[in-house]
């Protein structure tokens, strides 16, 4: 299932760098799932190649970067979550203060995991528990499409969860296309703008920030290079 096309008038840019501080609102994602899926290689790929230079990662693991969402500043700040949801259905503390500090989710399978995939309901549970009232974007992703001859979640399969659920669903492969992990994290943000405008109380604005530093770009390939090379891990297969 492929994405809505971005409408023209959304306009995701970095911010020059033509100041050291300024006001700029906040715009929040949480990218979760078990361990060995990707997150982190959606992250860091959409950051290098979307936006070259001039974003921050700190030990937390949460990424920040300044940008521009239809004329107005925004830091576009993206919570990795690596390895905290190890089983259906428990929920970290961690995992949990992530849920409540996000305004939308991507929640990321491996079609080459069966485990995976089955964690996503009950995490997506967990997030419309903590979001009762509101209507946080949540988007479905099924990763390592690419690898067909060990994959044990069907693309169908994906389909139906997330009718079921009515989330938005894409399958991807991170290492073969980048634009398509770009449309990912694109339509999240532009689904969180929409919400920020209809429901004011949920925009958030930060205080005065520091412009970031430049990266260090070798760091950045290491990165990408470490979170592609997990190897498959055997499962059930999943009709």
């Amino acid at each position: 299932m492929r994405l809505p096309n971005m409408s023209s008038n959304f306009l995701l840019a970095p911010i020059p760098e033509c100041a050291d501080y300024f006001t700029a609102r906040e715009m929040k994602v949480s990218v979760m799932g078990t361990g060995s899926v990707g997150k982190t290689a959606m992250i860091v790929r959409f950051l290098t190649k979307r936006f070259i230079g001039d974003y921050e990662a700190n030990t937390g693991n949460l990424y920040s970067r300044l940008v521009v969402m239809d004329g107005e500043q925004t830091s576009l700040q993206i919570q990795d979550t690596p390895g905290c949801i190890t089983e259906e259905d428990d929920v970290s503390p961690d995992v949990l203060r992530y849920i409540q500090w996000a305004e939308g989710f991507l929640l990321v399978y491996s079609v080459t995991d069966c485990r995976s995939y089955q964690c996503i309901r009950p995490l997506y549970q967990h997030i419309r528990k903590v979001h009762s009232d509101s209507k946080v974007p949540v988007i479905i992703v099924a990763n390592k499409g690419d690898l067909l001859h060990v994959r044990k979640v069907s693309h169908d399969t994906g389909i139906q969860l997330a009718n079921e659920l009515g989330c938005t669903f894409v399958e991807i492969s991170t290492s073969e296309s980048c634009q398509d992990v770009c449309d990912v994290f694109q339509h999240l943000c532009k689904e969180i703008t929409k919400l920020q405008i209809t429901n004011p109380a949920e925009k958030r604005r930060g205080t005065i920030i520091p412009h970031p530093k430049s990266p260090n770009m070798q760091d950045l390939k290491r990165r990408f290079k470490q979170a592609l090379s997990p190897k498959v891990k055997a499962s059930s297969t999943v009709a």
